[in-house]
């Protein structure tokens, strides 16, 4: 399997300065990180290392509750994942992930309501990213629509 590479080039103190994260391996975009604004309540167009883990997990997730969803017979026409990630105090000093909610709604053929929330709940298990973060707590919200 493929090794996938992100790079962050930052000038200055912490509360004063600010870098740019390269996603390296695809080529997408460089994007502005800063503290002041990972710290707040509005982004201001720039971006966080928790945004980033948010898309990773929520694209991770679905790639594996897509499977999942396949293998105990269904289909997925479509699925809308979000994961809210929360950087908080952490009580050793600093800061930490407090805490992740993934929420997923679903569009499934050959599924009822009890075998789309146990796939559900396998791939928030199963998930690679999810792995990674056993360190935090991981919530789920998942429904059909």
């Amino acid at each position: 399997m493929p090794t996938r590479t992100a790079r962050t080039a930052w000038n200055g103190t912490l509360e004063q300065g600010s870098g740019q994260v390269e996603l390296s391996s695809s080529h997408v975009g460089t994007y502005d990180v800063n503290f002041p604004k990972r710290a707040a309540d509005d982004a201001g167009g720039t971006t966080s290392p928790e945004e980033l883990i948010a898309a990773a997990h929520s694209s991770c997730y679905a790639m594996q509750l897509s499977a999942l969803i396949g293998e105990a017979g269904g289909t997925p026409e479509s699925l809308d994942v979000t994961a809210d990630v929360t950087l908080g105090p952490d009580p050793a000093g600093g800061f930490r992930i407090s805490g992740i909610k993934l929420t997923v709604r679903g569009e499934v053929t050959g599924l009822d309501a009890e075998g789309f929330a146990k796939a559900a709940d396998a791939a928030k298990a199963g998930c690679p990213v999810s792995k990674a973060l056993t360190g935090t707590t991981i919530t789920l919200d998942a429904a059909l629509e």
